[in-house]
């Protein structure tokens, strides 16, 4: 009322079920927890429109309507029309996103009547728009998809996530990460193990050595001395009878 505008329905729906969402989670390191996730969707209280107010308390102070130009379009790679600070949209803060930008809920048709579609858009820290989801409950979707990893939001620009934050990604969803190796390489994360040549038996047969004529001349000499041996000893036992 305040702002004279409506809740799309599944946001509503969605406040009416529980007013704001916290979630976080840490990995023990050293045996020592290290927070890591951040799922946050901010109250009713905490919904606060952005680009009303001065950046600073002077009478004269800037405000983000100040830095609206039509001409810049960069973040905004899918040619859709990004939001703007002034009074053609209302901009609502639905996440802050640990000071690596913001989470928004933008209604981007405020005059000369608010228009009830919304939309959700990531403002990175340069004050860029990033298109991220058409409604609510497919960002809240992907909220979840990401685990809250840090600067998941970033994935959605052009310039991605930082090296730190993709190493994590590494770790917990290294398929979300390398979206464009799936796009390239449909099989690359199939199995294409053969069962049939991993549990094939193999029947090895023995190789038989050859003999050189030196190990032939050797083992006839060996036979030799050993017959001589035993005819010898035949005849020592025939004399001693």
């Amino acid at each position: 009322q305040k702002n004279s505008c409506v809740l799309p329905e599944d946001l509503k729906n969605f406040y009416l079920m529980t007013d704001g969402f916290q979630m976080t989670w840490s990995v023990k390191t050293d045996d020592t927890p290290m927070p890591l996730g951040s799922m946050v969707i901010n109250s009713v209280s905490k919904l606060c429109r952005l680009g009303g107010s001065s950046m600073y308390t002077l009478p004269s102070a800037p405000t983000l309507a100040d830095l609206e130009d039509d001409t810049d379009e960069e973040g905004n790679g899918d040619k859709l029309e990004k939001p703007h600070f002034d009074s053609r949209s209302l901009i609502f803060e639905l996440d802050p996103c640990n000071g690596n930008g913001k989470v928004c809920l933008v209604y981007k048709h405020a005059e000369p009547v608010i228009s009830p579609d919304t939309e959700i858009w990531f403002l990175d820290r340069a004050l860029y728009w990033h298109f991220l989801t058409k409604t609510f409950t497919a960002y809240y979707r992907l909220l979840i998809t990401h685990l809250g990893l840090p600067e998941w939001q970033y994935a959605f620009t052009s310039y991605g996530v930082s090296p730190q934050a993709k190493q994590w990604f590494n770790m917990y969803k290294p398929i979300t990460i390398n979206t464009a190796l799936l796009s390239e390489e449909a099989d690359s994360f199939v199995n294409k193990l053969d069962p049939n040549k991993i549990f094939k038996s193999k029947n090895k047969t023995p190789v038989l050595k050859k003999k050189t004529p030196s190990q032939t001349l050797g083992f006839q000499k060996s036979q030799t001395s050993v017959t001589s041996a035993k005819s010898s000893s035949l005849a020592g036992n025939s004399s001693r009878k």
